[in-house]
Parts: structure tokens; C-alpha cells; sequence
């Protein structure tokens, strides 16, 4: 019976986080986001990648705490968006700047680390 609602937990776990990625790139918003002046953060993601929710859930926080900042997300496995950017994995962060990538990481899930590279960007 413990192993079964372990795995129960599990399972909702996961089906929680797949619940929130979804892809939110789109290459005109981001050429009039980065033209406007403005932060530009991406993340990829795949699905049941919990370290992706969890950049994820501090990026969405972020987009909140800072101003001048826009954010998108996309499912690695989209090539044409993933070319574009030259990402080959998830849980990629990439922020812009003046038109410019100045910050790349993979696998960052800490808010303390993810936050000082914001800051560091405006």
C-alpha cells in the first residue's frame, strides 16, 4: 500500500510540472521585445524534466520581481526554435541584452544564481 501512493505522489509530481511548460517563444514577440529595450530571458524544457520546472517556476517569479524583463520558454525538441538559439539541451537559460546573448547556463535551477545573473544583466 506505501509503495503505491508513493508512486501515486509521483505521479502527480511530474503531471504537475508537465502541467506548466508550455512554449511561449515566438520570434516576432522576441525581435520587438529585444528592439523595445528590454531583458530578454529564454528557457527550454522537456517533458517530465523536473529540473526544468523548477527553473521555470523561478523564471516566472522573475518576470514578476524585475522590470524590463520578458520572458519565453520553448520545448527543446522544437528545432526550428532551438537552432535559432543554438540550444541543444533542456533547461538551457539564455538571457539578451542590446540585441546581444550575455548569459548562458545549463541546468541552473537556483533562484540565488538565476537572479544574479538578471541583475548582472540590466
Amino acid at each position: 500500500m506505501r509503495k503505491i501512493i508513493y508512486c501515486t505522489l509521483l505521479l502527480f509530481v511530474f503531471n504537475s510540472n508537465v502541467l506548466s511548460k508550455e512554449t511561449t517563444f515566438n520570434k516576432k514577440l522576441f525581435d520587438k521585445a529585444q528592439s523595445d529595450g528590454k531583458i530578454v530571458i529564454v528557457s527550454s524544457w522537456i517533458k517530465y524534466c523536473t529540473s526544468c520546472a523548477s527553473q521555470m517556476k523561478v523564471l516566472d517569479k522573475a518576470e514578476i520581481d524585475f522590470n524590463n524583463i520578458v520572458y519565453f520558454k520553448f520545448d527543446v525538441r522544437n528545432k526550428e526554435i532551438s537552432n535559432l538559439l543554438n540550444v541543444q539541451y533542456q533547461t538551457t537559460l539564455l538571457i539578451f541584452k542590446n540585441n546581444k546573448e550575455v548569459y548562458r547556463s545549463v541546468g541552473e535551477t537556483s533562484k540565488d544564481l538565476i537572479y544574479k545573473a538578471i541583475k548582472s544583466s540590466i
